[in-house]
């Protein structure tokens, strides 16, 4: 068998995105900054996708600029924004942020900008006061991830919101896990910037969008022609975009009834685990994304736990034609806690154990209860002193 269970790295291309694309290559190909008649059908096939990603978050179409995918959506955010100061100012951003996010921060904090990470409970969840109590003065930008891609908690987003609606700042958030797996209405949130990405809901790669509020200044990270509305210059992927505007339109349409699915399926894979004493389930339990679980491993024994990882799971499972993830990081040969366990208060051994199981539109019962078993098995060989039932 093979199961893939790591839909949050990436989804597969849905075929009906595929045909889209399809016909862009081969019958829409025109430069859509083109006046003629292939420029004109080109830049059709993107204007038609911008309201159907428009759709997926209840915007004006007007207010979808194309990305590359959600690390430039994240970036063109941060420092569309941080760029019209002239000073250092403050920004303010949660302790469990993607990279694409702490990397621009950490870049402004060396050019003196000041830095707030607020701090998240043991499920990984922001207090709204925390970040009530962190605002300054001279704070320009909140920027808080909507649901965690390790952890899979959701954020209080329209808390969050609200509070900087009223003290005027900024608000972005990263939506790239949450779009097309909860519902998203940027109006009623009162949002102000937020990106997503094509391959986290069955598009093609190489696509995303940053959602910018009507009347926000932003400052473009490219300078050139002047494309999407002179957010974003560069001859646009059509192709990619087009397949965006069509997953995007179909995550709309199915995501009551696919979330209904993947909750059960979620819910039946943690109760499947509930009897393994080693596997601890981080993150929020209710307060999760519907797709998603995740777990750290709590082994008395020092000296096996230091030799059990989640890359060592992820390895075992790989080796059964299951495909999940690990959070901790490898880098020149040593292994690198996951800085999302370390902020939620999980020690150092335990951030080297976290693996994450995400399911998606192949997922069935059977795939679940073969991996729960499969799981139970490598880590009865792995830590026999602690068997699963």
């Amino acid at each position: 068998m093979q199961i893939y269970l790591d839909h949050s790295a990436t989804t597969p291309t849905r075929t009906e995105a595929i045909a889209a694309m399809h016909r862009v290559l081969t019958a829409e190909w025109g430069n859509p900054s083109s006046i003629h008649q292939w420029g004109e059908r080109s830049s059709t096939a993107i204007e038609q996708a911008r309201f159907q990603v428009a759709a997926l978050l209840n915007a004006n179409p007007d207010a979808i600029a194309f990305t590359s995918g959600g690390t430039e959506a994240n970036n063109q955010a941060i420092m569309g924004v941080t760029n019209q100061y002239s000073t250092p100012q403050h920004v303010i951003i949660s302790s469990v942020e993607h990279s694409s996010i702490n990397a621009p921060v950490e870049w402004l904090a060396t050019r003196g900008w000041q830095v707030t990470k607020l701090p998240v409970d043991r499920s990984g969840r922001i207090d709204p006061q925390d970040l009530a109590r962190a605002i300054r003065p001279n704070t320009v930008l909140v920027s808080v991830i909507s649901a965690q891609s390790e952890v899979g908690t959701i954020q209080p987003i329209a808390q969050l919101a609200a509070i900087c609606r009223q003290h005027q700042i900024c608000f972005h958030t990263d939506a790239v896990q949450a779009a097309g797996k909860v519902p998203i209405d940027v109006r009623a949130l009162g949002i102000d910037l937020l990106s997503i990405s094509s391959h986290k809901l069955y598009g093609p790669q190489g696509a995303g969008a940053l959602y910018i509020r009507p009347g926000l200044e932003l400052i473009p990270l490219l300078a050139g022609g002047g494309q999407e509305m002179g957010w974003r210059s560069g001859t646009q992927a059509v192709p990619q975009i087009a397949g965006f505007g069509v997953a995007a339109e179909l995550a709309s349409e199915e995501l009551a009834l696919e979330n209904s699915r993947l909750i059960g399926l979620r819910d039946r894979c943690f109760e499947l685990l509930a009897n393994c004493p080693i596997l601890v389930p981080t993150g929020d339990r209710w307060q999760r994304l519907p797709h998603h679980l995740s777990f750290c491993l709590h082994i008395p024994d020092r000296d096996t736990s230091a030799s059990v990882t989640g890359k060592t799971i992820v390895r075992h499972l790989n080796l059964a034609g299951i495909g999940i993830s690990s959070g901790a990081a490898c880098a020149s040969g040593k292994l690198t806690p996951s800085p999302i366990l370390l902020a939620m208060g999980y020690s150092q051994t335990e951030a080297v154990s976290g693996i994450r199981l995400t399911l998606g539109k192949s997922t069935t019962v059977a795939d679940i209860d073969w991996t729960a078993m499969v799981l139970k098995q490598i880590l009865d060989r792995l830590v026999p002193q602690l068997v699963c039932a």
